[in-house]
Order: C-alpha cells, then structure tokens, then sequence
C-alpha cells in the first residue's frame, strides 16, 4: 500500500509526478482508494437507428465506411503527401445494419488515421450528439471487437485534461488499477475487527476492493460500497467521540456554581418571556459551566430565533461567578449591532460592557485595556481585535464566537491561552447558518450541540416572492409604497465590480439605477460593500440603521446579524447565484419589527432547473434547517455556506454527507456503543481499531476543544 505509484506497470516518474499533481496520488494505496464515481454498462451494443443524442454514453459495433482529414480552414486534405501538422480533424462515417453515424477527433489523428481503415470493424463507446443534423461520437473509445471491455459494469474514474493528454484515459485507468489490485490484495490485512464485520453484516475488505473497482453484478457492487462508506464514516466518528470522552473526562473547567445577581436582574427587566427553547439551551449551558468541565457548546439557531439573549445570559452567569466573558463577531458592523443590543440589556445589571474593534481609537483602546487587567469591564464585545496579544483579562471564564466558521481555527485557538490561571475558558460557539444534521455530527462530531428550534412569539412570518425582469418597475413601485409607510429597503447584488464572464447584475450598476428610480430630496440611497474603509461602511450602515436613508443597497457584508426592525423589504438580486442557506440568512434581516415583510428574489433570464428549484423551495418554506438539508441534497457538503470538504477531520472518498446519512447515524450510534465498553480502544479485540486511528490522517492538530 505505501508503494510509489511510479512502481506500477505504464507510470514511471513523470506520470506518477502528474498523478500525484492532478489527484494526489502518491502510493498504490491512493490509487486502490481512489473509486469510480459512477459506472457504464458495457455489456450492451445499441444499433445505430437507435442512438439517441441525449443518451449518457453508447456502444456500437459497426464497420467504417469513409474517412476524411480536414484542415483548420474546414479545407478537406489529400490522403497521398499529407502532413498530419496540417491536419485539425479526422472524420469517420461507420455503419451497421441499422444505418450511419460519424465520429471524429481532434488529437491522436495520426494513430486513428492507421488504425481506421474503411471495411474495419470495431466497437466505438461515447457520448452520441448531433451536429449538422448528423448524429456523431467526438473522441469515442475504439476497440477491436474481440478486446472490447466485458462484463456488465466498468467504473469511471476522476480525470482531469492533463491526465487524458498524458495517455492516463479511462482505459489506462482500468489497467493500473487492475495491476495495483494483483499487488494488493493477496497481502491485505482487515481493517476491521471479526465481531464488527459480523455485528454489521460487513464484506470483507479485499472482497470490497475487488468488486468496487470491478464489480460482478449490481448486487456485488452495493455489498462492497455500503462495506466501504460504513467502514469511513465509523473510523471518522470513533475518532472524533473518543476525542470527546477523553476530553471531557480530562478537560478541568472553571466551576461556575452560582447564577448570580446580575443575571437575575436582566432575565427580570426583560419585556417578553423567553421561548422553552431558549430556557432549555440556557438550562444545558449552566450545567456544562457548574460541571468542573470545561464546556464546549455548538448553539445553532435559525435566523432571528434569540441566540444573542442566550449569550448575554450565559456571559452573566460568568460575571456572576467573579469571572469576564467575551463575544468575538466576525464582522466590525456585527460587532457593534451587538453591542448596543447587549449594552440595553446590562442597564438593570450594573454590569460594564466594552467594544473592542480594529478601528477602536488609542485613548479608548487603553482605557479598555486597563478595565479588562483589573476586572472592571465584565463583558467584552469585538472582532478579531480581541485575539490580540496586548489584550490580557482579569480572569476570563467563557468566550462565546458568532458565526464561528468565519474565524480560521488558529484566530480561535489565541482565546484558548486568555483563560484565568492557565484553565481554558468555557466555550460557546453559535452559528445562524442552520447546518444539516450529518454536517454537525460531523464538522462538530466532538462537541455538544443545542438547537433553538423555537421562533419568539410574534414573530410573523416573511413572504416570499420569486419574480423576473419583467417585473422590475412593479418591484420599484412596491418599494415606493413601503417607504410611504415608513417602511425601508435592503437590495442585495452578489458582486461589487463587472465581470466579463458574468452577465448578472452587480453593485456598481445596481447602485445607479436604484440612485436613478429613487432620487433626492424624496429619497436617500445608501451603499455598503467589503471594498469600503471601515468608516465608509459604518457612515452608510448607522444611517440605515438610525432611518436617515430608506434604502441600503449592498452585497452579502449584510448576511450576518445586522438587525434594521423597521426593514420590510429584502430584494436579492441575481437571487439564482446564492446558495439556499445564503438566501434565508438574507431574507432573515427582514421581519424583525412588528410589521408584516417581504423578500423579492430577482432572477435572471437564464435559471438553470436546479437554481429555480431552489428559488422554489425558498419560497415555500422558513424552516431553515428543512432548507439547509434541501441544500445538501442539491449541492453536496463541500459547497455549503461556511463548509468546506477539507474542513472534515478526515477526507471522505467513497461516502457523501449529503446521501449517506442513515449510514452516519448508525455508524455514529455503533462508535458511541464500543467506545461505551472500551472508551480507549485498549482491549486486544479492538486493536485494529486503535491502529487504524493512530495513521497519519487522523493525527491532526487538535483544535477539538474550539471548533
């Protein structure tokens, strides 16, 4: 398994440099883990009168009947003195009983040209089209009818352009693996413990490997990937659960046992009652701080559902217990809003807030130095900024992270040093992005998860509307109507400056054109993107915010927490090129007042099915963690807002977060239930198991008590 690639028959140093380039493939054991991403039936021939251009791929045996050598200009060249340098395609008609098609290529013509004589019989395999109202293969693979791939499934693996002019095509593919398989399998060791395969009806390894590569039959197939994607997703949840329970087992926690009269006070002034919701997640988050365990929390909650009034509460059982708190906000705009909620909320407490940002002045920045060493300040409010060195705490007991996925995990693991005495901080960790289910048991498989599935009464629902550019002037005309009732306007574009490649709308233009429908004195327009300063952006939100300007039209910098009550209307433009999870984050600075609201998404002339159906389900559904799901399914979990597939602790290679999930859920309770009888795999039963955790690609730096 640890072989270089370049061992192999037919790679050699400079392909196996370009294997290891294009799919990172370095040993025999990356290519055998390497597997098709999805298979063609080969065992069927299809006459030519039946081939249908939009069929996936087709193979037909049939003879060639003509073959022509055409030049750049479309000039047909001369078979006798021909210079294949002058020669851009080569075109063949073939036949069978049925009738004639063509196939053509443009590269390797010389060997085609050898090898296509007219009366020659042989069996093409590709993708049919049509062209010139000629049905035609481009590039087919050609072979002679006796050596023609058989059986009924052959895998297709990942390529790229540079591997197929490397000679490295689907075919070359087969034979390496077929060799790496011959070299592998007879000294395969099982990776699994006896009693694992047996409890879960597992196929043996070398069984799984044979037959994912070169499967006999359908039902082989699906024995040997169900065996492989358990076999990934379970190693992946041992490792993270076997992280945790040794984590909390040893991780010392500041005890926080009491709440505290600050925390009274607030909870006592506030105007409306908390949801159960709220109560519950409040209830979890105490007892993990009284527990002498250090707390590491996920708090997800959709759009608008409460989540700041559980952080200032958790920060107030904190400072009740003689200790600081710190809320860290990815953004500056964030950062501030947050602030001045949390500040209205300490009036009854007595408890002193501070904001701590990159544009924090040098007077102010010292005094928030000072009051943070000698514990003045309880709570501390900022971006980035409070990661900073030169920001030290009295005794700082929990830090809360908005929006975790914006901060990189090395910004995250600084807070970690701040903690009182050298005890690391309670950790709270939220995010507004709901995150499908296998996502969180997975990117946050080691902490503790709660949900605030509960909106707060009152809160009324947001109507959604997905119209063209035919209704541009009407979407004017509503607007005009809304700011008559003293209503405003987000309008959202998804890019700042033109781009030649994209055709769709963006800031710059948008910008005029809204300035040009609405004009002074009757209406103020005001604009927020990441290109500007810090206080360009903070003059043109606060006049938002304060009312001074009805209309804010912005990019995505907006996405994240900024609360506007007296907003009615969120337009998206473009809204196709946003992800489902991006578009209800959007719509959810909206409906935050007692007013009803409404969120437009513009969309352009050219939609793509799965774009509309997004649109679509956007449109009928608030739930966000239903949407967030949905958007999986569509798009797969690389993709997601604030995920990336290298985010994993392990790279996935056969199974999908996305498809996949029943086995996840298994897997993950089977993990809990061996770690339950043997919490560090030290039994000689489960020995496998311990050495497959200890290989390199769990061994990553451990950030697992911060994110």
């Amino acid at each position: 398994m640890e072989t270089s690639i370049q061992y192999l028959p037919g790679v050699g140093p400079k392909r196996a440099e370009l294997l290891q380039k294009e799919l990172g493939i370095a040993t025999v054991g990356d290519l055998v883990h390497l597997y098709p991403f999805r298979y063609i039936d080969r065992s069927s021939i299809t006459r030519i009168a039946d081939v249908q251009p939009d069929l996936a791929q087709v193979q037909v045996r049939a003879t060639v009947t003509k073959v022509r050598l055409y030049a750049k200009n479309g000039a047909e060249l001369p078979a006798e003195k021909l210079k294949y340098n002058a020669v851009s395609r080569l075109s063949a008609m073939v036949a069978d009983a049925s009738g004639e098609m063509e196939v053509v290529f443009f590269k390797g013509v010389k060997w085609m040209h050898s090898r296509l004589v007219p009366g020659s019989t042989f069996i093409f395999f590709g993708k049919p089209a049509v062209f010139g109202h000629k049905l035609n293969m481009v590039h087919p693979e050609v072979d002679a009818p006796d050596t023609a791939t058989s059986g009924v499934l052959t895998g297709v693996y990942p390529s790229t352009e540079r591997l197929k002019n490397a000679g490295i095509t689907g075919r070359a593919m087969l034979k390496l693996m077929s060799a790496a398989l011959a070299d592998v399998l007879p000294t395969l060791q099982e990776t699994l413990p006896d009693y694992v395969l047996k409890e879960k009806g597992l196929v043996p390894l070398s069984y799984a490997l044979r037959q994912i590569h070169f499967p006999q039959d359908q039902r082989a197939l699906g024995k040997a990937s169900y065996r492989l994607k358990f076999e990934e997703l379970f190693l992946l949840q041992l490792s993270l659960l076997k992280q945790k329970y040794i984590r909390s087992k040893s991780a010392v926690g500041i005890n926080m046992p009491a709440v505290g009269e600050a925390f009274n006070a607030c909870y006592n002034a506030l105007p409306y009652q908390l949801t159960g919701a709220q109560k519950r997640v409040i209830r979890e988050i105490r007892d993990d701080m009284r527990s002498g365990h250090q707390m590491n929390r996920l708090l997800q909650g959709d759009v608008g559902s409460g989540k700041t009034m559980v952080a200032v509460l958790s920060a107030l059982i904190a400072v009740g217990n003689g200790f600081q708190a710190c809320i860290m906000a990815p953004t500056e705009v964030l950062a501030q809003q947050h602030f001045a909620n949390i500040s209205k909320y300490l009036r009854p407490t007595g408890v002193k807030a501070a904001l701590l940002t990159g544009t924090t002045g040098v007077k102010d920045r010292r005094e928030i130095h000072a009051g943070l060493r000698d514990g003045s300040i309880g709570i501390l409010i900022g971006t980035h900024a409070l990661i900073e060195d030169t920001v030290e705490f009295r005794a700082l007991g929990l830090a809360i992270i908005d929006e975790q996925h914006r901060f990189g995990v090395e910004q995250r693991s600084r807070l970690w040093n701040k903690g009182y005495q050298q005890v690391p901080p309670h950790v709270l960790v939220m995010t507004a992005t709901p995150i499908p289910r296998t996502l969180a048991m997975t990117y946050y498989g080691d902490l503790d998860v709660s949900v605030i599935d509960e909106m707060p009464p009152g809160r009324k629902p947001v109507t959604t509307l997905c119209v063209g550019e035919g209704k541009r002037h009407a979407m004017h005309n509503f607007i005009r109507d809304e700011i008559a009732k003293g209503r405003q306007a987000f309008i959202v574009y998804p890019l700042i400056f033109e781009s030649e490649k994209l055709d769709y709308k963006n800031l710059e233009l948008g910008y005029e054109e809204i300035v040009k429908a609405f004009p002074l004195p009757n209406y103020k327009v005001a604009i927020v993107h990441g290109q500007q300063t810090a206080q360009e952006k903070a003059f043109n939100m606060d006049a938002f915010v304060a009312g001074r300007a009805n209309i804010l039209v912005s990019t995505t910098v907006i996405e994240v927490g900024v609360d506007v009550p007296n907003a009615s209307v969120m337009v998206i433009e473009s809204a196709e090129r946003f992800g489902l999870s991006q578009l209800h984050q959007l719509r959810g600075r909206v409906g935050r007042g007692a007013e009803r609201s409404y969120c437009i998404l513009m969309k352009g002339t050219k939609v793509s099915k799965e774009s509309q159906k997004r649109l679509d389900l956007l449109c009928a559904t608030e739930n966000g963690f239903e949407l967030a799901e949905e958007d999986m399914k569509l798009r797969g979990p690389g993709d997601l807002e604030g995920t990336q597939q290298s985010g994993l602790p392990i790279s996935l290679n056969i199974a999908s977060l996305a498809k996949d999930g029943l086995i996840l859920t298994d897997a993950r309770a089977y993990a809990g239930h061996i770690l339950d009888a043997d919490p560090t795999l030290s039994s000689a039963v489960n020995a496998p198991l311990a050495a497959e955790l200890k290989k390199d690609k769990y061994q990553s730096k451990d950030y697992s008590q911060i994110s």
